[in-house]
Parts: C-alpha cells; sequence; structure tokens
C-alpha cells in the first residue's frame, strides 16, 4: 500500500471521533496461552516464560493470529480508543513472542551471550533491528513489520500519545519490560498500563536512585523513547516530571521519594542488556 494512502487511512483516527460501542474482539486464546505459560515474579518486575511448552502450542498461536490478520480496518474503527489500543498491544506482543519461537531455531541466530565487546554488540543489534523490520504481519489489509506496527500504529503521534505501553510491548529481551500473563483488554487497560508502569520502574537492576550522588539510573529504553515522554501525557513536559510523579516506585525511603518530587537529581541511562529471554 501507498506510503500516503496508508498515512491518510490512520490519519483519520486522530482527526475523526471514534464510535463507542460494544463491539470487542476475543482474546481468549490468548489469554489462556499467557495464563499457562507466563509466571510472574518479584510483582511483576520479572517472568518466566515457558517457550517449549508454547512451541507445543503453535496451533492455537496462529489461530489467534490468524483471527487479528482478518479484522477489517472499518471494524477496527468502531471499537473506542482504548479497546484500539488493546488490540495492538496484544498484537504486537504476539507476533514478537511468535517471531521469538521461529527464530530461535534458525541457525542465523546469533550465539553472542554474553557479549564480549563493542563489535557483537553491534552485530547482534543489526540482526534484531533486521528481524524487526521483516514484513510478515498482516493486519487491517496491510502486511507490516514489528517495527511498523510499532510506530505507525501504537506509537504514532498524535494518535494514542500513551507513553505507558513501553512497560506493556514485549520485546523479547531479560532487559525489557516483563510480558504479562494475561491479555490487554480494554475495560481495563488503564489499570493494565498502570500495573506494569508501577512494576518496570520498581525493579532496582533497571532504575535505582543513588541519594549521594542525586542520580537515578534508568534503563536505557527511556532514552530511545524519550519523546514519547515529552508530549505532555498527563500535563507533564517530560521524564523528570514523568519520575517525580511514579517517585513512590523509584524511591526507597521518604528522603529520597522528596528528592524525586523537588527535582532535585540528574537522569543517567544504563546500558541495555541485549540477552534474548
Amino acid at each position: 500500500m501507498p506510503e500516503f494512502v496508508r498515512n491518510m487511512q490512520i490519519a483519520l483516527l486522530c482527526f475523526f471521533p471514534v464510535t463507542i460501542c460494544d463491539a470487542r474482539f476475543d482474546h481468549s486464546i490468548w489469554d489462556n496461552l499467557l495464563r499457562d505459560h507466563v509466571v510472574l515474579m518479584q510483582q511483576g518486575q520479572s517472568n518466566r516464560i515457558d517457550f517449549p511448552g508454547l512451541s507445543f502450542k503453535m496451533g492455537q498461536l496462529n489461530s489467534y493470529l490468524a483471527k487479528i490478520s482478518h479484522v477489517k480496518r472499518s471494524e477496527f474503527l468502531e471499537w473506542d480508543r482504548s479497546e484500539q489500543l488493546a488490540f495492538l498491544i496484544n498484537a504486537y506482543n504476539a507476533f514478537t513472542v511468535e517471531s521469538r519461537l521461529r527464530i530461535s531455531s534458525s541457525p542465523a541466530l546469533p550465539k553472542a551471550y554474553p557479549l564480549r565487546n563493542i563489535r557483537q554488540k553491534s552485530v547482534l543489534i543489526s540482526w534484531i533491528r533486521n528481524q524487526w523490520n521483516i514484513q510478515s504481519i498482516h493486519m487491517m489489509g496491510e502486511l507490516l513489520s514489528l517495527q511498523e506496527l510499532d510506530e505507525d500504529w501504537i506509537r504514532r503521534p498524535g494518535l494514542y500519545d500513551e507513553p505507558r505501553v513501553h512497560f506493556a510491548l514485549y520485546r523479547g529481551f531479560h532487559e525489557g519490560p516483563a510480558l504479562f500473563n494475561r491479555a490487554y483488554d480494554g475495560l481495563q487497560l488503564d489499570q493494565q498500563l498502570e500495573k506494569a508502569t508501577r512494576a518496570f520502574l520498581s525493579n532496582r537492576l533497571r532504575n535505582r536512585l543513588d541519594t549521594v550522588t542525586h542520580t537515578l539510573e534508568v534503563s536505557e529504553l527511556f532514552k530511545w523513547y524519550q519523546s514519547d515522554f515529552e508530549r505532555s501525557w498527563q500535563g507533564w513536559p517530560g521524564l523528570p516530571q514523568f519520575f517525580a510523579q511514579y517517585r513512590h516506585h523509584l524511591a526507597d525511603d521518604s528522603a529520597s521519594e522528596q528528592m524525586l518530587a523537588d527535582d532535585n537529581f540528574q537522569i543517567t541511562f544504563q546500558e541495555f542488556n541485549w540477552s534474548q529471554q
């Protein structure tokens, strides 16, 4: 599909009100797979995914992905925005899991863990980006890549402008947010995104405050997607305000919370660990 036509169609979501109705997509297959094969640990800060078990249920996963692929754009536009976004998050996560299962046995998979030097890291990152750019997702009459689903739909400026999706999207790496053990649901989306956000921020391996140097060390994820947190979501213009509002999950005592509330800190980004989950 020509880029101009795609942009015009997606733009309709931004400028025309969405009809709020009872139409909903059935995510029960994906929900059951997650409940059976994903175990959350440390209050959702990490998880254990049973990939061998999931591989035996590829038929069910492919059935769910086929249902996603059969959704028409006109049908999608009838849903409210929460239902749309839940659908897109689930689609991204399910296609990522399918891709993870499909490529894990590929002889082309780089065996660079642990990464020993910059060259190995650059080779691995290049390979991962190539995987994200493979157009293998059939959705709403288009053939998309994971990256296009992410950038052109889920995170497209002016469409949903919901930065908390970064804590809900499963990207296949230990360093990234944990895959939730339930499907995202339009009726509960705000609560689910809030739970995922708090769990990620509470993980001290990814985010921690040094009270001596007044330095908040956070995941490199915030560096890559910083612009998504600078679109005045909840009226907050940037990362410092976002972190201040979630200080209860970043700080371990009242003094640390006050330091964040007073904007008396600097932000540094920890190097991302690219080891696959």
